[in-house]
């Protein structure tokens, strides 16, 4: 009986692994092309055949003059990212904690939050850069992008932490209680510490979101570039694989980043299973 089912399985293994692996290279052959081109020789092109193999075109990278302000760009994303991802954590932790609780109005509060992820991200760049050029404030990557980058991250959080505290097991926090801790002592030593993997992830969210953000940056970041600005900059006048090599740097921070945040997850919950009590 067992025999025909598992040929069933046979037969239907291999069109499906097809299927995957056409996908995976769908998915990342695009990738996978940059990054080869990236280390051509100082002749070579934006094609094969390739036209040797070195670094010089990371070397051209951090060459102001031939390719623009990358290093600049690069340190204003990272910052920018970085503030996003704080406000984003802390919002949407408080949030998570104050929706709880059932009160007046949290539905509607709810549902214009969301709103920010229904509308075209153009016209919220739009709409803030108008609205800094109404008042007589000169959008710029620290103010005005970071609001508009705020209405594109913390929708998220927000809906992680939701999921979160919705399947928390309260019973942990009366215990606590029952032991005699304070609300604040049952948050810092019970609640925090077992949600933190989730808000390590809700910090991953918002520095990637907001580091490869570009339509709204677009018209909210001023007069000087975050790094999805000057990488677009640099499709109208660069012609040379330097492109590329940016490519390949950006995208192999973005995969340190989250193999740090998978990394840092690993190790709080392996802290939090060593410290957790054994036998009854």
């Amino acid at each position: 009986m067992a025999a025909p089912d598992k040929a069933k399985r046979k037969a239907g293994f291999i069109p499906l692994t097809i299927v995957f692996v056409l996908f995976i290279i769908f998915l990342y052959g695009p990738t996978a092309t940059i990054a080869i081109l990236s280390f051509q020789g100082p002749e070579g092109g934006l094609t094969f055949p390739m036209n040797g193999i070195s670094l010089h075109w990371f070397r051209q990278l951090f060459e102001e003059q031939q390719v623009g302000d990358f290093g600049g760009s690069l340190t204003r994303s990272i910052l920018l990212g970085l503030c996003v991802m704080l406000c984003t954590a802390v919002f949407s932790l408080l949030a998570g904690l104050a929706y709880r609780r059932s009160f007046k109005g949290g539905n509607v509060l709810f549902y214009l939050t969301l709103v920010s992820l229904i509308l075209p991200s153009i016209l919220i760049s739009l709409g803030i850069g108008i609205m800094f050029d109404r008042t007589g404030l000169s959008p710029a990557w620290y103010s005005s992008a970071f609001g508009a980058h705020l209405t594109w991250t913390l929708p998220f959080g927000l809906l992680i932490m939701f999921a979160v505290f919705n399947r928390f097991n309260k019973s942990y926090e009366a215990a606590a209680i029952d032991m005699g801790a304070t609300a604040w002592q049952t948050f810092r030593l019970v609640v925090f510490p077992l949600i933190l993997p989730s808000l390590i992830g809700v910090c991953l969210f918002g520095f990637t979101l907001s580091y490869d953000e570009f339509a709204r940056t677009l018209m909210t970041a001023g007069t000087f570039n975050t790094l999805p600005l000057e990488i677009y900059g640099m499709t109208t006048n660069v012609t040379t694989p330097v492109l590329y090599a940016l490519g390949t740097l950006t995208t192999l921070f973005s995969f340190t980043l989250i193999s740090a945040a998978l990394i840092t997850i690993w190790a709080v919950r392996r802290s939090r299973a060593r410290k957790a009590p054994t036998g009854l």
